[in-house]
């Protein structure tokens, strides 16, 4: 009976739309055809430097002929135009070979491009063509070897590389490189009296044997470019080769429509003032592929609609090539003007929504409002004392008190808590108890007090003394080593994975292996006394200290680095302050750009079910936000706050932008992220289980450890009535935890949280050991109801409006009653009808 009782009240009980089903979208063909136009060449200025060189150009429209034509600022839309005919003024300067300009001699040409709308001009500079151009084993041969996977982990580049030839990943060491090149296995790699003989062209080109197949065709200009290198002597890489600081695109932000292409252009800038275009070489990857598709030659294809980048990786420097690609609505602007508003959350959010043409939902009802709010602030149901107390107030201030009651509540204590002792790893798996209690009592007492977060942040990280008096010592024994320490300090309060520079510089982000062992030597005079729990009394007490000697040898290089903060200024070896407030100072900065923004996002993950930047710690810059003015805007907030979480809070929970109400609209029914209404989700799983015994007045026991492996240890630590977001130690035991995606808090990882449903949730709530007994239970709703002989439509209104902050409807109210009448016991049938509620997609997700 309960099977068919849950299928009715998932029909009678519903969210909206928004929550499930598949939407087909269509896509305008003219989205931005009403805008003046105006066709150009990019890029606008070209140099080139010797007469090897090259320059690829591109066309594109550029959208309101009144912006400035610098490539950093406009926006432009592209459809790639299939006539184009390029010519040079004067070809014995600078030739025209497709769209590529190369450098014959010394002068200044102009570039004609001849398409449909006219003609569109560029000038070329050529300088450096009556000297002898020698190759660079730096800046060109190892952007060959890059481009053409040699140095990728699944070749050459691989840890013990392949066939006894090992080259650094992606090239991050070139003195090594250079000797594994031409000195290695006697030198037979290379042959400079012929080139064409040596094995690192014969092999990738088919003719010697090659396990990595046909790489480089004889005829390219990467076969040119080693084989010239070999020729010209095969050089080593020098203190003097120009060094690159950063690379561009372009263009760097596009306005495309469904099926448009776009070609992206890299540019490389090095310390000598010079540039080059480096796009040949350059490797591409789409953040989207829902949105937008990239090949490896840097050509775009529009796939659907919304906002998407391309990364471009390049000699270790990375950047993004942005997208933004409207939906096919017939949104006219006065939907999105006179749309509510109440602070800048609201004007970025409404900016966005408008160049998507994504119209924002409507405000949701106060009650659900009051429930959504309530769920998402301090992680419970409304009482029915709070909801009296909120309908008692002005129409018009009401949303307002309830927001400054829910910040000052007892209950937002526990929740927050709760939700950084995720972040800090407060496990019994790598704790003693006593450790486990002070470093949860610790956090406890800093979030009651409504710490700024940077002072909490700066307090961890300089922390000394015993681990029972002063929790915050604690996170030093959650990570013993400096590479531990770096990695979660990077990683909580950061956003930063950071792991990857252990051993080599990170593939797809600018830090290096020298970068992270100058971190990483910051806390390498960290001590401490009975570690790890080894002490003489046995407890688990320690007492940490810092020393004024010591140093981390990083192992590639056989010496330390420097102490140094991520793109800080290094300590001296010999300067005996304590390193980590030399770190703290830099991590808690204003100014440090990862910060303020790692703390913003995961607030608002918490108040939108998914970050700005999604994974929610994971702010790369290869992993864009989904509105990067809004996430900066955010974190600006912030920091004008002096890092008072709740003043963000506050600000995100009286905004529109959060209020919308969860039923999507016809037109913003396809939007994904970009928050034009609310996205209902799933109750954590610790919330989930405390609003089952809130509505039922039950309570739940929590009477063992479960350490690694199999091992169970009962504990009296948490009294009868705890619930289970005030359990302090992940490692409680709880089957219905576990099912339902509890953090276990191994690593410092969100991804550790598992919001998934799955076929496992419904069948411990149909027939598991947690929710049955708790409906029969004497002291439960259904069990009141009958002993105190309420009528059914008073029980109705008492389960709906203590689960779902809401009568029910007339229908529903029908449809339930109907149900009831098929049971001679109204103790089951009760039971029943709160089994249904219970197990509603409106009660397990907040919407």
């Amino acid at each position: 009976m309960r099977i068919s009782n849950m299928l009715l009240l998932l029909t009678t009980i519903a969210i909206g739309p928004s929550l499930f089903g598949q939407v087909s979208v269509s896509y305008a063909k003219d989205a931005v055809d009403s805008t003046e136009t105006q066709v150009v060449l990019l890029p606008r200025i070209v140099h080139l430097q010797h007469t090897d060189d090259l320059q690829q150009l591109t066309l594109v429209q550029k959208a309101d002929s009144d912006q400035s034509t610098n490539n950093e600022d406009i926006t432009h839309f592209g459809r790639e135009m299939a006539d184009v005919t390029f010519t040079s003024s004067d070809p014995a300067i600078a030739k025209m070979v497709g769209n590529t300009v190369h450098a014959v001699s010394d002068g200044t040409v102009t570039i004609t491009a001849t398409h449909e709308n006219g003609t569109s001009t560029t000038q070329v500079r050529v300088t450096g063509t009556v000297d002898d151009h020698v190759w660079s084993f730096r800046n060109d041969v190892q952007s060959v070897l890059a481009k053409q996977g040699c140095n990728m982990g699944a070749c050459h580049g691989a840890l013990a590389g392949k066939g006894g030839f090992v080259l650094s990943l992606r090239g991050y060491d070139s003195p090594a490189d250079h000797f594994a090149i031409t000195q290695e296995a006697r030198g037979r790699r290379i042959e400079l009296a012929d080139p064409g003989r040596s094995l690192l062209l014969a092999k990738p080109t088919g003719a010697l044997p090659h396990k990595g197949g046909l790489r480089l065709d004889v005829h390219s200009r990467d076969y040119e470019v080693l084989s010239q290198w070999i020729a010209q002597g095969a050089t080593s890489p020098s203190d003097d080769d120009p060094t690159i600081q950063h690379i561009s695109v372009s263009p760097e932000q596009t306005l495309l429509r469904p099926g448009d292409q776009s070609r992206i252009l890299v540019t490389a800038h090095y310390d000598d003032g010079s540039t080059r275009d480096v796009t040949h070489w350059s490797q591409f990857s789409a953040t989207d592929e829902s949105v937008a598709g990239v090949d490896q030659d840097g050509r775009v294809t529009i796939n659907g609609s919304g906002q998407a980048a391309v990364l471009v990786w390049y000699a270790s420097k990375v950047t993004l090539a942005r997208m933004t690609v409207p939906f096919d609505n017939e949104a006219t602007e006065i939907r999105f003007t006179e749309a509510p508003r109440r602070n800048f959350i609201d004007e970025l959010n409404l900016q966005q929504l408008q160049t998507l043409r994504l119209p924002p939902s409507p405000r949701c009802d106060d009650a659900t409002f009051l429930r959504r709010a309530t769920v998402d602030t301090i992680g419970r149901l409304p009482t029915e004392e709070e909801r009296k107390q909120f309908i008692d107030w002005s129409e018009h201030e009401r949303r307002d008190f309830l927001i400054d009651q829910l910040l000052a509540s007892e209950s937002f204590t526990d929740y927050w808590t709760y939700k950084w002792s995720d972040v800090l790893v407060i496990n019994g798996n790598k704790l003693r108890p006593i450790a486990v209690k002070s470093y949860y009592d610790w956090l406890h007492d800093r979030v009651r007090i409504n710490q700024p977060w940077d002072q909490l942040v700066r307090e961890i990280l300089t922390s000394t003394g015993s681990s029972d008096t002063n929790g915050a010592t604690n996170f030093f024994a959650v990570n013993q080593t400096p590479e531990d320490m770096t990695e979660s300090a990077c990683q909580s309060f950061l956003g930063l994975s950071i792991g990857c520079a252990k051993c080599h510089n990170h593939p797809l982000e600018k830090w290096t292996n020298d970068q992270y062992y100058a971190m990483a030597n910051l806390f390498s005079r960290v001590r401490a006394k009975g570690w790890g729990g080894d002490s003489r009394n046995g407890d688990g007490r320690r007492e940490l200290y810092v020393t004024t000697t010591g140093e981390l040898v990083q192992p590639n290089r056989g010496k330390p680095q420097p102490p140094t903060p991520l793109d800080g200024v290094p300590m001296s070896f010999d300067d005996a302050t304590d390193r980590r407030i030399v770190l703290a100072d830099w991590l808690t900065s204003p100014d440090n750009p990862y910060f303020a923004r790692s703390i913003t996002n995961r607030v608002w993950a918490n108040y939108f079910g998914r970050g700005l930047v999604e994974e929610v710690d994971d702010l790369r810059l290869s992993n864009p936000a989904s509105n990067e003015a809004l996430l900066q805007a955010s974190a600006e907030h912030l920091i004008d706050s002096k890092f008072d979480l709740k003043s963000l809070m506050r600000t995100i929970l009286q905004s529109e932008t959060y209020q919308r109400s969860s039923v999507a609209l016809p037109e913003n029914q396809a939007d994904p992220k970009y928050l034009s209404h609310y996205a209902p989700r799933r109750l954590m799983a610790e919330v989930l289980l405390d609003s089952i015994d809130q509505v039922l007045g039950t309570s739940t026991s929590f009477t063992e450890i479960a350490f690694s492996g199999a091992d169970k240890q009962k504990t009296d630590f948490y009294e009868a009535g705890t619930r289970a977001i005030e359990l302090y130690d992940s490692a409680v035991d709880s089957y219905f935890l576990k099912t339902f995606g509890r953090n276990p808090r191994e690593i410092v990882c969100e991804c550790e949280r598992d919001a998934e449903p799955s076929m496992v949730q419904v069948l411990h709530l149909s027939n598991g050991e947690t929710l049955n007994p708790k409906l029969s239970d004497e002291s439960s709703l259904p069990s009141r109801a009958v002993k105190e002989g309420w009528s059914r439509q008073e029980y109705l209104d008492r389960l709906f409006l203590d689960a779902l902050s809401r009568r029910p409807t007339k229908s529903e109210r029908e449809s339930l009653f109907a149900v009831m009448d098929e049971y001679e016991d109204q103790s089951t049938a009760m039971q029943d009808v709160a089994w249904s509620v219970l197990t509603s997609v409106e009660f397990t997700y907040n919407h």
